[in-house]
């Protein structure tokens, strides 16, 4: 091999491992994350009955990829990670062309909720790591090994498969180590869901059919047009169908549009419950049937103590029917008052299910997976008892 293709191979082993390293650690950082962005091309793809499975195929996938990352650095068993490379870019690259040209599903998920991309620039980046790989894969009789001794590449091979399932397996059963959502810790909820001053949102044009009524020509005309031109004073023309919205400007993007929280009325309490300014409990449980009950009974208990001695309020936050809600409410003799809000923003409040925020005055003040809740005396002497 000459020494400039030797160079370049050597390039793209270091831009390929790095990338496919940090790519697999930010979405192991959340699985649970990536698990529901994987739901969404299981419902593409016809594949419900992959669901359940999301949470464990997303470890799987993210340990994948920080697996072949570091063994591509370390020259370890090339040609089986060459393959795997090959096999998994071409994988990737066909689910973000197919959801980019069919508009399916609007973020692929490669880097987690910490750098958001389109489905263009998605599969504009994997066709560049596509071409990466190539290199290495025509190339991968000249990979040598860092470390030629087959023991030890063996228990270091052991030890990333270890590592790369572990970090996935450890956020899954904990919270992430980095909370990239608008609901972590410190947050100002209502500040988030608001419009700076200053702000311009999205901007539409309202889009009409007019129909002429002698000729029966049709045309197409914004909201603008149809005032300006005054065809509104024309009684040739006649609006037919439903106006329909067009994006004519991207705007600020409100980091929290979609919550909405009510009662079983369908009253809004969002303001009221968010932005309560006293200590509360938000324990969220956006499936009821798929939660974990043990827990849930383990945080009324916790959330009975802090009424009685602080009188501090409790709420239950699900997507849930009423009917499951108060079945559960019933078996589990449940002190939190039951809201419902629609399930997105209640799986990025806490990648947990169930899961609790404490909140004072709109922030939250911090936030536990339910394997991570602590008792009473811990919130009483770290939170509760300062006031």
């Amino acid at each position: 091999m000459n020494s400039a293709r030797h160079y370049i191979l050597w390039f793209c082993r270091v831009f390929t491992g790095l990338l496919f390293i940090f790519s697999g650690l930010i979405k192991a950082n959340d699985p649970t994350g990536f698990g529901y962005k994987l739901e969404e091309y299981f419902h593409v793809f016809g594949t419900h009955f992959l669901n359940d499975h999301s949470v464990t195929i997303a470890v799987v996938v993210c340990g994948l990829e920080i697996l072949l990352g570091a063994l591509l650095l370390l020259g370890f068993w090339a040609r089986t990670v060459a393959w795997g490379l090959l096999l998994l870019i071409l994988f990737f690259t066909f689910l973000t062309f197919y959801s980019a040209f069919f508009e399916v599903v609007t973020s692929c998920g490669c880097f987690g909720d910490a750098i958001p991309l389109t489905p263009w620039q998605s599969f504009i980046k994997d066709l560049i790591l596509l071409a990466f790989i190539l290199v290495i894969f025509v190339n991968r009789k000249y990979i040598a090994p860092l470390i030629h001794d087959a023991y030890t590449r063996s228990i270091i091979t052991a030890a990333l498969v270890v590592v790369s399932l572990g970090i996935g397996i450890y956020t899954v059963n904990f919270l992430p180590f980095i909370d990239f959502l608008p609901y972590k810790k410190g947050n100002h909820l209502p500040s988030l869901m608001a419009l700076p001053e200053g702000e311009v949102g999205d901007q539409y044009d309202v889009i009409y059919t007019l129909k002429h009524k002698t000729s029966g020509e049709e045309k197409k005309v914004s909201d603008k047009v149809y005032l300006a031109d005054e065809l509104w004073k024309d009684e040739n023309w006649e609006i037919i169908g439903d106006p329909e919205s067009k994006l004519v400007k991207k705007g600020y993007q409100v980091p929290i549009p979609d919550l909405m929280i009510t009662d079983a009325n369908g009253e809004d309490f969002t303001q009221q419950l968010i932005e309560n300014p006293y200590y509360n409990l938000i324990v969220v449980a956006w499936d009821l049937e798929k939660s974990n009950l043990d827990a849930l009974s383990k945080i009324n208990a916790l959330a009975k103590h802090a009424a009685e001695a602080y009188n501090i309020r409790s709420v239950l936050l699900t997507s849930s029917s009423a009917a499951e809600a108060d079945r559960i409410s019933s078996r589990l003799d449940l002190l939190t008052e039951v809201f419902y809000a629609d399930a997105v923003p209640l799986k990025s409040m806490v990648r947990a299910n169930p899961g609790v925020l404490l909140m004072q005055n709109g922030t939250v003040v911090d936030k536990w997976h339910y394997n991570t809740l602590p008792d009473f005396d811990t919130l009483d002497k770290q939170y509760f008892g300062k006031d």
